[in-house]
């Protein structure tokens, strides 16, 4: 009898679909690929032909240019080769999406990256259980759990109100994070202007394409120290300790990441005021999934693997490292 999942090979660059012929996010060009969602370390330029979200195909042709793909919705289903595909929210980003996987009765789902809090800017997270549960465990250890997200936007709030002559310069992931900062804010009532770096521009622009309502926006290049005096910044981390930034009004430097749980991180990026909100799982939501799910086995792809092979282990849940490369834990 033949291993649960014998149809699936795992390489360093990525997932194999051998009945599809077809790759899961590789980390090099390939003939067909499956994306999961637009983050670089998982959709990479180059492709035959790809599948993907219609959102995650938009974002890779404003990053690589034109894509030969096939748009696959929310529960819609395609069949590649011999193998029944189809796509569920992720809960991670916008157009992010669980790739579930049917072949000779098996079930099986790559998780991509994930979340199971809300998000304004993307679907929540959709349980699908299933025979195999391929999962990231970016941050798959239990010191890993992330506070309220409101509660963190309310302390950026505070610490703008303090000193209306500074403005706060966050620095978030330039495709999902600062869009999410941003309908985050308006949520709490927050309805102020909110500058942006030009890196951010286009990506907003898609947001807005799409649905997504980010409010009153404006470029950093056009304004003056004392316009932005009292507003929230939104940069890409590698940003806030640039030359650029010496336009603005004595910025209080922010960041928005799962990372800043971990103060010498914060520390060597010299941010002031540490926000916990990330786009991926802590370690309850990774754990809680596997729960919900019941799978026969999880396989993991990258992250801190180890402590979540353990904890499936005691579980009596049968587990595995694929130790995947090329995925990067970004600034989250």
């Amino acid at each position: 009898m033949a291993r649960l999942g014998s149809w699936i090979e795992s390489h360093p660059e990525g997932i194999y679909i051998r009945p599809a012929d077809a790759w899961i996010d590789p980390s090099q060009p390939k003939a067909k690929a499956l994306i999961s969602h637009g983050h670089g370390d998982h959709a990479r330029g180059g492709h035959g032909a790809v599948l993907a979200t219609p959102e995650t195909l938009a974002i890779m042709e404003v990053r690589y240019g034109p894509q030969s793909g096939q748009a696959v919705a929310y529960g819609d289903s395609v069949r590649v080769g011999e193998v029944d595909v189809s796509y569920v929210p992720a809960g991670h980003v916008l157009g992010s999406a669980q790739i579930v996987l049917e072949h000779k009765g098996e079930k099986v789902v790559v998780s991509g990256d994930y979340k199971r809090r809300a998000d304004p800017t993307c679907p929540e997270f959709v349980p699908v259980p299933c025979d195999i549960f391929i999962t990231e465990a970016t941050f798959g250890l239990p010191v890993f759990r992330h506070p309220d997200t409101g509660s963190e936007i309310d302390r950026l709030l505070h610490r703008l109100h303090s000193d209306l002559s500074r403005c706060v310069l966050v620095g978030a992931y330039a495709l999902g994070k600062a869009q999410r900062i941003i309908t985050e804010l308006r949520a709490r009532g927050h309805h102020d202007p909110i500058y942006f770096h030009g890196a951010i521009e286009r990506l907003n622009q898609l947001y807005q394409r799409f649905g997504i309502d980010l409010g009153e926006l404006r470029h950093t290049a056009s304004a003056t120290k004392a316009e932005m005096a009292g507003h929230i910044v939104i940069a890409p981390p590698g940003a806030l300790n640039d030359r650029w930034s010496r336009r603005l009004p004595e910025p209080v430097t922010a960041m928005a990441s799962g990372w800043m749980r971990i103060r010498q991180r914060a520390r060597q990026r010299n941010v002031e005021l540490p926000l916990i909100i990330s786009d991926h799982a802590d370690w309850d939501e990774l754990t809680m999934t596997i729960r919900e799910l019941k799978p026969c086995e999880v396989w993991i792809t990258h992250g801190r693997e180890e402590a979540l092979k353990h904890w499936c282990m005691m579980h009596q849940i049968k587990a595995c490292e694929l130790n995947l490369v090329g995925y990067e834990d970004e600034d989250d």
